[in-house]
């Protein structure tokens, strides 16, 4: 749309693009006025770019293509209207799109120890500052990384780039006018790191040693292709290579291996840009003659008040030689000792254990013996009690379904009926659902009441419970029945808004985003999170349970503003949606330092460091105040400031000055930056030589008298007032200024001047102090002149 401003609602703004059209227009009472344009206060009869139009009553300023020539104050004069507006050219940053889009899309890739150059030329008004980041951390010039910036361009070079240099970069340019960003990807491509350690040595005997290794952490950006494994025989310095093996194989066996010797091992990745560092293993030997490997635990078999039988099966690895038998071992639970059940190995593998102490519960492990020695124990078996066997409890009664929804079933029972004094300890609740051949436990921990609620079901699904009792003689017998989930009500999906839920969130930068929005539906809807249309970001945790589905970002950045949508679905199409805003923001840090400088006599112009807040900050602005030491009282000079500099042009010589610069947006105003040191202008006394001509027979002397006479003047509180007075006389009189009787001569609050009869009176920020009658009092030789005035201070309205 065409930025329009209607210049009969007093005083406007347009701010326009360059390059887009802009239009003025005003409204006057009759048809017959004419009326004029003016920019800058000159009449304008003709312009590049700009066409005057009459329809009616409206009077129009188009302007077809918006250029910096067009910038400035327009006035309309016609008839009874008399108005104005001021037409702001905005030219923010701008990149090439072609351009743009070959950055943005397309990753830049090089190779590990080369130079890489991003050169991104720009077009807007000047001065555009330029900043790179990567990783959401401003770059700088270091040893490696040089970022460059000219009117047109901006360059960022790494010399010798590594891995460490991959990674999401992002260029801000900024004016003031607006900001662009630009995301940009760097991919650097290098042999890949040495593989993950240590090296696992798998098996190592007589003939025969296996190593395992894991994948690198870094393949270098290219897939690995293969690894090299290697081996040194200890006392010796040259490595030989034994072999390769796929990307996907990360173990390697040998066999050329003597016994008792002791070899290193090391394996490298291989991907195409080369071949990485060795992973080096610790000294290895191969083993003498095999001794047996470990069985498995033993199995209880039976008890009674002071035996235990047990058995065993032969461990898979027997060793070099035949097994010649067992070596059985004991041990109270909860002790680390371990006891010789026999002195001699057991060739069988069963055992009577007897001596045992009654009521006292026992684990054994069991170790293979052969030729060359006795091999590794067993684990220890389940713990056993040394006292007669006790019955099992009996099957629970009555076992139904007392309860049902779409996601549970609530179970209920009765204690078995015969116990036999066998105190039942707790039920075994399990399931086996109509797809599976195997029964589940439902519960980690045993049932301790007679009912139960088995979650985690479908809607209509079948399924086999049963539940059995136990007790310290074993698991009784299992009551089994058959039950089905609730059908789920079939409900659309809907998302549950209400006032807690709003549509624009304004966030403090590092504190959590956290917003919660319920909904309803059955099936279960689909939810699915965006951000700008886009999936979020990792950093983004989103949490769906109980009819709710949560946003959280933990620590709010910059780039986590704009818009976020929550899409709920039924999966056939139907879809429910929710947009909100979230803005993030701070309060600005100070601006940088303050430089002050007299560019045109009697001014001072005020320059300032930017703040760091104008990277993330697009609504950043500054006020400039200053205060006079002799009144202490901080003064507003500029507002809304979107620069960095500020020229104040009413400075009165002789006066020090103090400045301070504030930075500002929505939320608030930074600490301000101040100037440590009074600025002044000191006052220059032009010398002046008068030749007296000399005039026989004539006195020249005449007594005072006003030329021009005070006037009295009517001003705002804080204002500056200046009254003036012509008065002649010879000799040139003595100006003496009053107020209310009182000399102000010596009064810091006042600047009295007088140049060549001229007298002045300057009262700065005025108080209601400084309302009354005011006197000035010219005197010579031949005689007094008075002449009076009255000053009136108004309020701020």
């Amino acid at each position: 749309s065409v930025p329009r401003c209607y210049l009969n609602k007093q005083l406007a703004t347009v701010r326009v693009l360059k390059g887009d059209p802009a239009e003025l227009s005003c409204t006057v009472s009759k048809d017959n006025v004419t009326g004029a344009w003016f920019k800058d206060g000159l009449k304008l009869t003709s312009m590049d770019g700009v066409v005057f139009e009459k329809k009616g009553l409206v009077h129009k300023l188009i302007i077809n293509k918006a250029e910096d020539i067009h910038a400035g104050k327009y006035r309309f004069e016609g008839g009874d209207v008399k108005t104005e507006a001021s037409i702001f050219v905005e030219d923010p940053p701008q990149v090439d799109k072609v351009l743009l889009k070959n950055l943005t899309s397309v990753p830049t890739v090089a190779k590990a120890g080369e130079g890489v150059k991003l050169r991104i030329p720009f077009e807007g008004r000047w001065p555009i500052r330029a900043v790179w980041l990567k990783d959401r951390m401003q770059l700088g010039d270091d040893t490696r990384i040089r970022v460059d910036k000219t009117d047109t361009c901006t360059t960022l070079s790494i010399s010798s780039c590594d891995r460490r240099d991959c990674g999401d970069y992002k260029v801000r340019l900024k004016n003031d006018s607006g900001v662009l960003e630009i995301n940009l990807k760097l991919v650097v491509i290098d042999k890949p790191q040495p593989p993950a350690g240590p090296i696992k040595i798998v098996e190592s005997s007589a003939n025969n040693i296996t190593i395992q290794w894991r994948p690198p952490k870094d393949d270098g950006g290219k897939p690995v292709q293969r690894y090299i494994v290697e081996r040194q025989q200890v006392g010796r310095n040259d490595w030989e290579t034994l072999g390769e093996t796929p990307r996907s194989c990360t173990s390697f066996a040998t066999s050329r291996v003597e016994e008792e010797m002791s070899y290193y091992f090391r394996v490298r990745a291989v991907n195409a840009e080369g071949v990485s560092n060795a992973l080096e293993s610790r000294e290895v030997k191969a083993a003498g003659k095999a001794s047996p490997g470990a069985p498995d635990p033993p199995e209880i078999i039976s008890a009674s008040r002071d035996t235990i039988t047990i058995s065993w099966k032969a461990p898979c690895k027997t060793g070099a030689s035949q097994i010649t038998g067992y070596i059985v071992q004991k041990r109270k639970k909860g002790t680390v000792t371990w006891l010789p059940v026999t002195n001699v190995p057991v060739k069988d593998k069963k055992l009577k254990v007897t001596s045992l102490k009654k009521g006292v519960q026992y684990e054994f492990r069991v170790a293979a013996v052969n030729a060359a020695g006795t091999g590794q124990p067993s684990d220890p078996s389940e713990p056993a009690f040394a006292r007669d066997p006790t019955k099992s409890p009996g099957e629970v009664q009555d076992l139904k379904v007392s309860s049902s929804d779409s996601t549970s079933v609530t179970l209920t029972w009765n204690k078995p009926e015969v116990q036999d004094g066998n105190d039942v300890k707790g039920y075994e609740v399990e399931m086996k659902r109509c797809n599976s051949l195997s029964w589940t436990k439902c519960f980690t921990l045993p049932a301790q009441s007679t009912s139960c609620k088995v979650q985690g079901l479908q809607a209509g699904e079948k399924l086999l419970l049963r539940v059995r009792a136990l007790s310290d003689g074993g698991p009784g017998e299992a009551s089994e029945l058959e039950a089905c989930a609730g059908a789920a009500p079939v409900v659309s999906p809907r998302l549950l808004i209400d006032d807690t839920v709003k549509s624009f969130l304004v966030i403090k930068a590092g504190n959590p985003i956290r917003v919660k929005i319920p909904f309803e539906g059955s099936p279960e809807p689909v939810v699915t999170w965006l951000k700008d249309g886009l999936p979020l970001p990792s950093w983004a945790a989103v949490s769906t349970e109980d009819g709710s589905t949560q946003l959280l970002l933990r620590a709010a950045e910059f780039s986590d503003s704009g818009t976020y949508t929550v899409e709920l679905g039924d999966g056939l199409g139907k879809k429910e949606t929710f947009s909100f805003q979230v803005q993030i923001t701070d309060i600005p840090q100070p601006p940088g330092a303050i430089r002050l400088e007299e560019n045109v006599p009697n001014t001072v112009t005020v320059t300032w460091d930017p703040s760091a807040s104008e990277q993330w900050e697009k609504n950043l602005y500054y006020t400039v105040l200053k205060r006079e030491s002799q009144k202490g009282l901080w003064h507003v000079l500029g507002d809304l400031i979107y620069n960095n500099k500020f020229t104040f042009t009413r400075v009165v010589p002789g006066r020090d000055y103090y400045f301070r610069v504030v930075a500002k947006n929505d939320l608030g105003a930074s600490d301000p930056s101040e100037t440590v040191h009074p600025w002044r202008i000191w006052k220059k006394k032009a010398e002046f030589r008068v030749k007296a001509q000399k005039y026989r027979g004539v006195n020249q002397n005449q007594p005072p008298r006003f030329l021009v006479p005070l006037k009295s003047h009517v001003v705002v509180t804080g204002s500056e007032c200046h009254m003036s007075c012509a008065v002649g006389g010879h000799p040139p009189p003595k100006i003496t200024w009053h107020k209310d009787s009182r000399d102000l001569s010596r009064d810091p609050n006042y600047f009295c001047t007088n140049d060549f009869g001229v007298c002045s009176l300057v009262v700065l920020g005025v108080t209601k102090q400084d309302e009354g009658e005011y006197m000035v009092e010219a005197s010579n030789e031949m005689g007094r002149a008075f002449s009076k005035a009255f000053l009136a201070i108004r309020g701020n309205s």
